[in-house]
């Protein structure tokens, strides 16, 4: 089948034919109609990851898909053959920049019928990982004030409406062009990261969902108010996360250090710092396909490139700028 595969680190995304997916018992084959693009895919690419989640090469990379189910597994008994399903594949099974994939049942969930299929290609990572800082690690409450940088991105277009579904009080950031499409998703403040400093703008915040890291971490911590917390999605890991990796002793050493500064400086300040890499699951997304088809989430698709442009479309989402998030579409 025809895929697009990585050969070696920093090496270019190419075109090739590859042997079909492997289905075991408790596989679902998809044939894939849509993948979303990531900049993870792009990390993944450049080997920002190698040390810590290292991969076997070569690699075909695309952690999103939506498309339609081909055959199932022996031990399959929730999807069938003709179920339209969507799903972020298990990290050790990523693969969706192919014309086929093996996911494991328990990553997948029947695709929103209120939307189309590339919108639903859009979605399993960004809102999978908006779930996860906001319902399980973050708890958010109503009346609480959350902090969600970048709320124009893939992510962040996600959490502002799941954060305003909770209840909560939504500040973010954005470039100028885009700070009336973040109020249009629910943010009660939008600022603009160019012209004016969130430091002080905000203060008693509850969380910040943080995706840039760097000076931008360090001044989220600040504006939380005592036992508030900051869930980095971009790093530096954290030791909890090392643990959950189960990486040696050594890499876990490494990673601890990585972090030890921003973690410091949080116990200062009487708050917390959380590195969150999301995991695949299919409970998740079955309530995540409920808010959708309840209207409480619309997916955010920029832009929508041919599979023959997969090459193309991965180098356009790491230049950025693209709302919400771009697609890849094989009807």
């Amino acid at each position: 089948m025809r895929a697009f595969v990585i050969n070696e680190y920093k090496g270019p995304l190419q075109e090739s034919e590859v042997a079909e997916p492997t289905v075991g018992e408790r596989d679902v084959l998809v044939r894939v109609q849509a993948a979303g693009l990531n900049v993870l895919d792009e990390k993944i690419r450049a080997g920002e990851f190698k040390q810590i989640l290292p991969y076997k090469l070569p690699l075909i990379p695309g952690n999103d898909v939506a498309g339609t189910v081909i055959r199932v597994g022996s031990k399959v008994r929730a999807f069938k053959p003709g179920d339209e399903v969507y799903a972020r594949p298990h990290q050790g099974r990523i693969g969706t920049f192919a014309e086929r994939i093996a996911v494991d049942e328990a990553d997948l969930a029947l695709k929103p019928a209120s939307i189309s299929m590339e919108e639903a290609g859009s979605l399993p990572l960004v809102a999978l990982t908006a779930w996860q800082a906001l319902v399980e690690r973050g708890n958010v409450q109503p009346g609480q004030k959350v902090l969600i940088h970048a709320g124009a991105g893939g992510v962040g277009s996600i959490a502002i409406q799941l954060a305003k579904h909770l209840g909560a009080t939504v500040a973010t950031t954005a470039s100028a062009g885009n700070l009336e499409f973040v109020r249009e998703l629910g943010a009660d403040i939008a600022i603009d990261y160019r012209s004016q400093d969130f430091e002080q703008l905000l203060g008693g915040y509850d969380l910040v969902l943080d995706s840039l890291g760097g000076e931008n971490l360090k001044k989220s911590l600040r504006i939380l108010k005592p036992g508030g917390k900051a869930i980095g999605i971009v790093g530096p890991p954290d030791p909890a996360f090392a643990r959950e990796a189960g990486m040696n002793p050594v890499v876990r050493l490494i990673v601890t250090a990585l972090s030890a500064g921003i973690r410091r400086q949080a116990r200062k300040l009487g708050v917390s710092y959380e590195f969150l890499f999301m995991r695949a699951s299919g409970d998740q997304l079955r309530q995540i396909t409920a808010l959708i088809d309840d209207g409480a989430l619309r997916p955010v698709v920029g832009r929508v490139f041919p599979f023959d442009q997969t090459v193309q479309a991965l180098q356009g989402v790491e230049k950025g700028g693209i709302r919400g998030k771009a697609v890849i579409s094989n009807p």
